[in-house]
Parts: C-alpha cells; sequence; structure tokens
C-alpha cells in the first residue's frame, strides 16, 4: 500500500486515537520502504505531528486558504514584476472568483477624431 493511502487513512480516522494508530503504521511502512523519499515524507510528517492529528479535534483544515495563496503567488508571477496595485488588486479578484462592481466607462461625446 503506497504511504499516500496510509496518510488519508490518518485523515479518515473515526478519532484522535485511532489516528496516531494509524500514523504509527505510516511510519512503520515508511522505515520498511527503505527508500529515501519515503523517508524525508516520514521526517517530514513527524516534524508537522501534532499539527496532523489536530485535525481530528474541529475536522477543519486552512488548505483553502493556502489554496488561495498559492493561486495569488502564481498571479502575481504572471504579471511579470508589475506592482501597479491598481491592475493587480482587479486581476486578482478575477482569477480568485470574487466579483465586484466598478465604474462603468464613460461614453465619448461627438466623433471621434483621428490621430493622424
Amino acid at each position: 500500500m503506497p504511504p499516500g493511502w496510509l496518510l488519508r487513512d490518518v485523515y479518515a480516522a473515526v478519532d484522535h486515537a485511532h489516528a496516531r494508530r494509524l500514523l504509527t503504521v505510516f511510519y512503520q511502512w515508511c522505515a520498511n520502504a527503505e527508500v529515501a523519499e519515503v523517508t524525508r515524507l516520514a521526517k517530514t510528517i513527524a516534524a508537522w505531528q501534532d499539527e496532523v492529528l489536530a485535525y481530528h479535534h474541529e475536522r477543519l483544515s486552512n488548505g483553502p486558504t493556502e489554496a488561495m495563496n498559492l493561486l495569488v503567488k502564481k498571479i502575481k508571477r504572471v504579471g511579470h514584476g508589475f506592482t501597479n496595485s491598481a491592475n493587480n488588486r482587479p486581476r486578482l479578484l478575477l482569477h480568485c472568483g470574487v466579483t465586484w462592481q466598478d465604474q462603468p466607462t464613460a461614453r465619448l461625446r461627438g466623433k471621434p477624431r483621428p490621430i493622424a
């Protein structure tokens, strides 16, 4: 069973004690795998063990917030370093799915004159 499935089982556990037991199973599986990347994953999860197990108290996650932060960073990267906040704010709102009221464009009076 891949380690991702074992971690998914930790979050699907019915209570905190069950999640802790499943996390121990995950650590044992990673130790037996003897793969550098899996060992590094186990060390990372061990460092965040309290936060992983805290999910079982309230069943809340900051995943949506982290997703929004990632989207904002990606949009700023696509902006190629332009820092005009008047332009960045509508771009962020548009990509993040927020609707807003904007001033309507002023209509031209009379016929436009040729430039050249």
